[in-house]
């Protein structure tokens, strides 16, 4: 039922959106060209493209990428930036010329669940999230496109399906499949609340290391973490016949969700000890030990070794992917 493919951000490093300089950009990253190869090499479904390269391109370049991406039996996604910095213009003229269905964005900027460090704005982000979609879900039903919203570690399951209800039905969910745990939620019982929503996964994946404030989401090869896929895509099939897929290994440095300290809490709806139970539970599988070292390269100043890292736990994953049958061998991604 998973078309996958890719999307750029277990990349950033490789590909040029991160880097040491400022502003935080790679100058000497790989880019658009080196991506499509490698969605190539590993026979990719779906693409899920980077919306500042399109906004670069002329109508005709990206018409022309439109063509090119059919030709590869690629479909694509336009990957836009966060809902609440300012109009989707860009991303809706970047998905009319590639005809892309899918425009994904994410909320706010609030990572690791840490709503307080945000808690001046908390308030404002949720108005502007709600102003947003009123204007652009009716634009996306009026396009024929879903606009698909992405759990960002800032929102939890039941707030997304309010979003979705404001917004209309042309706005629906990108479900990024390890960002439950950074709002305290078991992956499970997450997908069953969003599951009829879902348009587009992130197929994300954590080893967890628990520490003296909460827990540290550390990124590893989607397959070898705390994420049970089969039993939360059997939840998805469902729902759907198909869903377009990507994978995308976590960010390159660790998010630590630090719910142990009370302030933590602040701007979440009561949760039960039962409900978070849950969470804790599906933490422990694969269960990054106490003692080991966590750090990714960029974590540790090992610029070198960052391209090879990235490109191997990017075709790790999709090794994985195939093994657990979600890519066959009759029809590789």
């Amino acid at each position: 039922m998973l078309r996958i493919g890719l999307n750029p951000y277990g990349l950033t490093y490789h590909l040029g959106l991160q880097g040491r300089n400022t502003p935080r950009a790679n100058p000497n990253g790989a880019g658009l060209e080196a991506f499509i190869q490698l969605a190539t090499e590993l026979r990719a479904k779906t693409l899920e493209i980077f919306e500042p390269w399109l906004t670069a391109m002329s109508d005709d370049e990206v018409m022309s990428l439109r063509n090119r991406l059919d030709g590869l039996g690629m479909t694509p996604v336009v990957s836009g930036g966060y809902l609440i910095s300012g109009p989707l213009d860009n991303a809706f003229r970047a998905a009319r010329l590639l005809d892309a269905k899918i425009i994904r964005t994410a909320l706010t900027p609030v990572l690791c669940g840490d709503r307080n460090a945000w808690s001046e704005k908390w308030t404002e982000f949720n108005s502007a999230i709600r102003t947003a979609l009123k204007e652009w879900g009716p634009r996306a039903a009026l396009e024929g496109r879903v606009l698909a919203i992405e759990n960002h570690q800032d929102f939890g399951s039941a707030e997304l399906v309010a979003f979705c209800e404001v917004g209309g039905p042309a706005v629906g969910i990108t479900f990024d499949t390890g960002n439950t745990f950074p709002v305290g939620e078991a992956p499970l019982g997450f997908t069953r609340r969003i599951a009829p929503l879902v348009r587009h996964l992130h197929l994300k994946d954590y080893r967890v290391q628990f520490t003296g404030e909460g827990y540290r989401l550390v990124r590893c090869a989607i397959g070898d973490g705390a994420v049970p896929f089969r039993e939360l895509v059997a939840i998805l099939a469902e729902h759907h016949p198909q869903l377009p897929a990507v994978v995308e290994p976590g960010a390159l440095e660790a998010r630590h969700v630090r719910f142990l300290n009370d302030e933590w809490w602040n701007g979440y709806p009561e949760k039960t000890a039962r409900e978070f139970a849950a969470c804790l539970r599906a933490a422990q599988r694969n269960r990054l030990p106490d003692d080991v070292d966590y750090r990714t390269p960029w974590e540790r100043g090992d610029d070198q070794d960052l391209v090879s890292y990235e490109l191997d736990m990017i075709r790790r994953s999709a090794a994985n992917m195939k093994e657990l049958g979600f890519i066959t061998v009759e029809d590789p991604t």
